[in-house]
């Protein structure tokens, strides 16, 4: 090959890589990416432009520019400004509209039913017990009751009514069977152990940081009573920073988890905030579920004149409804012999 073909070739594939590199340029920019200066009409690169400050709409390929339309840009700027903080608006609305629909749904139920005698177990905490043994929660009623043998016999009431495993007889074995269940990822275990700390009872030292600990671990494993301690916690600053919007966003959790007690302490807040409507709607909720402080101050509401007749009967009714689901003559003779059996 001559000297001068070799030049040529050179020549062809230097032109050929430039048309290239160009044409590479060209198909990797998008058309959004080409745009015009609002002022001189110049095309230039996003990147390489000014942007309006306030509305972020309008490019300018330099600060001269910029600087020269920004009397003529500012009526379009405001209203740019204006339908975005509609927008922005109409788009919190949106959201808090679907957040208030799952807020004020009808609840989970919080429990399942008593394993032994089968009733709804009672949302107060006196009316049922967790069985660290098995991690059941039973009901005060068959947690009083006599224990039978399988004959019939009555036996030694100091054993578990469901796996019939003797009570623990020391602290250390009580904390020795909660960790076991915590183990097991057992959520009431961490509730419990939670309250534990948060008291400094059943040789656990007071530490509110590691209650909130076991709250959240609770919580995470689906125990929804447990963001209600959590909201407390926020709420007093006891294990955390005091923030209310914490709180109420845990007692939001709680509720929407079919805790009646965290839906309780939601009323509260909307009533203290003036938003009486909503507080009624939280403790109708929670009247539902057996909170007996909610239908008082639905009674109060009325006697006041912020609830109707209508709102009073129909919250007695619902709590009629829901004593019907869990009385019964053995939870009725375990808290007359004891206030701690009391289920409602």
């Amino acid at each position: 090959m001559s000297a001068s073909n070799s030049c040529k070739d050179s020549a062809s594939r230097s032109n050929y890589d430039s048309v290239r590199d160009v044409n590479d340029k060209l198909q990797n920019m998008s058309m959004g990416d080409v745009l015009v200066c609002a002022n001189c009409g110049k095309e230039g690169i996003s990147d390489n432009m000014n942007t309006c400050n306030k509305c972020k709409q309008v490019k300018y390929c330099n600060a001269v520019c910029k600087k020269v339309h920004k009397k003529k840009h500012k009526k379009d700027c405001e209203e740019h400004i204006r339908l975005a903080a509609e927008k922005h608006n109409d788009e919190l609305r949106r959201i808090a509209k679907l957040h208030d629909i799952e807020l004020f749904k009808q609840p989970p139920q919080l429990y399942e039913d008593c394993p032994i005698c089968f009733l709804l177990l009672p949302s107060l905490a006196t009316g049922r017990r967790y069985m660290t043994c098995c991690g059941k929660v039973i009901c005060s009623g068959c947690s009083y009751a006599p224990v039978y043998d399988h004959q019939g016999n009555e036996v030694d009431n100091d054993k578990c009514p469901f796996c019939r495993t003797p009570e623990s007889t020391s602290r250390e074995e009580t904390i020795e069977r909660d960790k076991k269940r915590m183990e097991a990822d057992d959520a009431e275990a961490f509730h419990i152990t939670g309250y534990s700390y948060y008291q400094g009872t059943g040789g656990y030292p007071q530490d509110y940081v590691k209650a909130l600990e076991s709250y959240h671990r609770a919580g995470e494993l689906g125990y929804a009573e447990a963001y209600t301690n959590i909201g407390h916690a926020y709420m007093d600053g006891r294990g955390a920073e005091i923030d209310k919007k914490k709180a109420i966003h845990f007692y939001e959790l709680a509720a929407m988890g079919g805790s009646v007690e965290g839906r309780y302490y939601l009323g509260l807040e909307e009533e203290y905030a003036g938003n009486t409507i909503r507080a009624l709607k939280h403790y109708m909720i929670s009247t539902g579920g057996g909170h007996n402080k909610s239908l008082n101050n639905i009674k109060k509401k009325y006697t006041d004149g912020y609830a109707t007749k209508e709102d009073y009967f129909e919250a007695l009714q619902s709590y009629q409804v829901y004593l019907g689901e869990t009385k019964s003559i053995q939870r009725d003779k375990a808290a007359a012999a004891d206030e701690e059996y009391r289920c409602y």
